[in-house]
């Protein structure tokens, strides 16, 4: 069980994520209708988030001090800088997001995780002139709902 959120876990995090779309990017290429057919989304998120991991590869050497958000931070500079399509620019703001929400914070637990993924949602949608479900964003919501979700039974609370 993750007992916080912290550089390295986000490191490892970054990592997971990056061979998942090395993984499935054909199949999320597929699913991609919005909003042009074009068959590039997991393409793009996958070459996104090589830039991003480099980012996060070359930050400072005593980034694992600096906490999460320092790591989310050189994430969303990796991503900004490295974004292809439309899906880049959503996921360096959904990243921007999460940074921004948890600076100051050494180790997020699990209320704070929640908070930072629905301001990083909301940061996303704001990436969108005309946001559209169906898409990567409703992605971010169901994450940020879900871990709200977790994190109000976890402190007792039932929604």
């Amino acid at each position: 069980m993750l007992a916080g959120l912290d550089a390295d876990t986000v490191r490892r995090w970054c990592g997971g994520a990056l061979e998942a779309l090395r993984r499935d990017r054909d199949e999320i290429d597929g699913l991609n209708v919005f909003p042009v057919p074009d068959g590039d989304t997991g393409t793009n998120l996958f070459l996104t988030m090589t830039a991003t991991r480099a980012s996060l590869d070359s930050g400072p050497p005593d980034l694992a001090e600096a906490g999460a958000s320092a790591a989310l931070a050189a994430m969303a500079r990796g991503a900004l800088l490295g974004a292809r399509g439309n899906s880049g620019i959503i996921l360096a703001q959904f990243f921007r997001g999460l940074a921004d929400a948890l600076t100051g914070v050494p180790t997020a637990d699990g209320q704070a995780l929640a908070k930072a993924l629905d301001r990083a949602r909301a940061a996303a949608y704001t990436a969108v002139v005309n946001p559209v479900e169906g898409t990567m964003l409703t992605v971010a919501t169901e994450a940020a709902t879900a871990a709200g979700r977790v994190e109000a039974t976890a402190a007792g609370r039932v929604e």
